[in-house]
C-alpha cells in the first residue's frame, strides 16, 4: 500500500519536528516535493528540509501561524511558487492544555480551539479550491482517539472538544467533495512516545509510535484508500477514554 507521489507537492503542517516531520518524510519517500512547516522551530525545520533533499525531492521551509487567514495565505502562495499547487495536505498542528478547564487562561483556551480547528479550516479553505480544479487531492487532519465518543474530561477540556470539532469538519469536507477527487480523512491517536508527559499505564504495553501513524498515513494516500473518505482511523492500542 505505498503511496506513489512522484510529481505531486505535500504540505505537511508543523513539520519540523515529531509526529509532523514522520508524516512529511513519509510524503518524500513516497517521491513528493515537500513543503516543511514551522512555526518557531526554525532550526528543526531547516534540518527536516535537509533529510527530505536526501530523498531525492524538493524542499523548503515556510513559516506562518496557520491560526491567521493571512499567514495561511501567504504560506500557500510560498509554496505554491517554489514547489507548485498542494496535492497533499496534513493538518497537523495541534496545542493542548493538560489543565482543569476552570484553570485555564481564556487566551489559552482560544489558543487551543485555534491551533486545532480554526488551522485545520484555514488550510483546507486555501487548498480545496486548487485540488478540485486538479480533480485531485489528498487530506489528512489529526485528530484524537475518543472523539467518535463524544467524550471530553474536564482537564484538557478545550483539546477534547477541538479535536471533536476537528472529526466533524472532516467528514463534513468529505461529504462537500465526493465528486471532485479528493478525500478527506482522519487519524487520530491516543498518547505517542514523542509526548512530553504520558499517562499511568500505556495500552498494550506501550505507547503508539510515529511509525504507527505513518502506516496509516500511506495507507490514506495509497491508491488502496482512493475510495475511502470521511473516514477516522484511532490508533490508540485499544485505548477506551474514561467517561465523566
Amino acid at each position: 500500500m505505498s503511496p506513489d507521489l512522484d510529481g505531486r507537492t505535500a504540505l505537511v503542517t508543523g513539520s519540523a519536528r515529531g509526529i509532523g516531520r514522520g508524516f512529511l518524510l513519509s510524503c518524500a519517500r513516497a517521491g513528493a516535493d515537500v513543503a516543511v512547516h514551522y512555526n518557531t522551530s526554525e532550526a528543526a525545520a531547516a534540518a527536516t528540509a535537509d533529510e527530505a533533499r536526501e530523498l531525492g525531492v524538493a524542499a523548503t521551509t515556510v513559516q506562518a501561524d496557520v491560526t491567521e487567514a493571512d499567514a495561511v495565505d501567504r504560506l500557500f502562495d510560498s509554496v505554491e511558487s517554489e514547489l507548485g499547487t498542494v496535492d497533499v495536505l496534513v493538518n497537523n498542528v495541534g496545542a493542548f492544555a493538560p489543565s482543569h478547564w476552570e484553570a485555564l487562561s481564556v487566551e489559552r483556551w482560544r489558543e487551543v480551539m485555534a491551533t486545532n480547528v480554526d488551522a485545520t479550516y484555514l488550510c483546507c479553505r486555501r487548498a480545496v479550491p486548487a485540488m478540485r480544479e486538479a480533480e485531485w487531492g489528498r487530506i489528512v487532519n489529526v485528530g484524537y482517539a475518543g472523539s467518535e465518543k463524544g467524550l471530553v474530561n474536564p482537564k484538557n477540556a478545550p483539546y477534547f472538544i477541538a479535536k471533536t470539532g476537528v472529526l466533524l469538519f472532516t467528514r463534513m469536507l468529505a461529504a462537500d467533495t465526493t465528486d471532485d477527487g479528493i478525500t478527506v480523512n482522519a487519524i487520530s491517536p491516543y498518547v505517542v512516545d514523542t509526548s512530553d508527559a504520558f499517562p499511568e499505564d500505556a495500552p498494550r504495553g506501550r505507547w503508539a509510535s510515529v511509525d504507527d501513524l505513518v502506516a496509516v498515513l500511506e495507507f490514506f494516500l495509497s491508491a488502496a484508500a482512493e475510495y475511502v473518505s470521511g473516514e477516522n482511523v484511532e490508533v490508540d492500542g485499544g485505548y477506551l477514554p474514561e467517561t465523566v
